[in-house]
């Protein structure tokens, strides 16, 4: 479901970058309520926070993990920090990196399609470590 709704939102019509299709999906999926401005909030990570470094969609997941489950604050115990790296090892383990750069060469295409399997693959693991937990 949260692949499908992250596809949704990548596409032309909602024009948002792969951090914020993760982010909208996931708040709609997993009813977040988030506000506009924590929406706008992932504006900057789209395109590996525009240097193409860490992969958009992958810093998407991190935060919705942030959401979900973190209650006050990431030093309330490690979960969050072994959520995160659950993520990105099993992210880089399907897609071989989480490198926005490296991951555009392997996978990026031309319109309409862009990042959109990227964004596919990260919502997907995404939505098996929030399945594991809940």
């Amino acid at each position: 479901m949260l692949k499908e709704k992250a596809i949704k939102y990548y596409d032309k019509k909602y024009d948002l970058n792969c951090a914020e299709a993760i982010v909208y999906a996931a708040n709609e999926v997993y009813e977040l309520n988030l506000s506009r401005d924590a929406l706008k909030a992932m504006a900057g990570f789209g395109g590996g926070m525009a240097v193409e470094d860490t992969c958009g969609a992958v810093t998407g997941a991190v935060a919705v993990l942030g959401i979900i489950f973190v209650e006050e604050k990431a030093h309330e115990s490690d979960k969050i920090k072994e959520l995160v790296k659950k993520l990105f090892n099993r992210f880089e383990e399907k897609m071989g990196t989480c490198n926005c750069k490296l991951l555009k060469e392997k996978y990026r295409e031309e319109e309409p399609i862009k990042c959109k399997n990227v964004v596919a693959m990260a919502a997907e693991v995404l939505e098996g470590i929030i399945e594991e937990l809940k």
